[in-house]
């Protein structure tokens, strides 16, 4: 199966803080390179980034798929 979006990217940036979120979110966050309210990361879109984004929809705003 081939990989259609090789090289594609997908920024991400934080809206919301993890206090008083439970510690996996926390290191979600983390993972995905953020820890400071709007600070933004451009990652490559794979299915694990994908989900770590899914899991912390609600502290982070996708800004661009390329």
């Amino acid at each position: 199966m081939a990989d259609n979006n090789k090289g594609a990217t997908i920024t991400v940036e934080q809206i919301g803080s993890p206090i008083r979120r439970p510690a996996d979110q926390e290191k979600t966050l983390i993972g995905l390179g953020l820890n400071k309210m709007h600070r933004r990361r451009t990652l490559e879109d794979t299915p694990a980034v994908r989900g770590m984004i899914r899991k912390v929809k609600h502290l982070v705003r996708v800004v661009d798929e390329a």
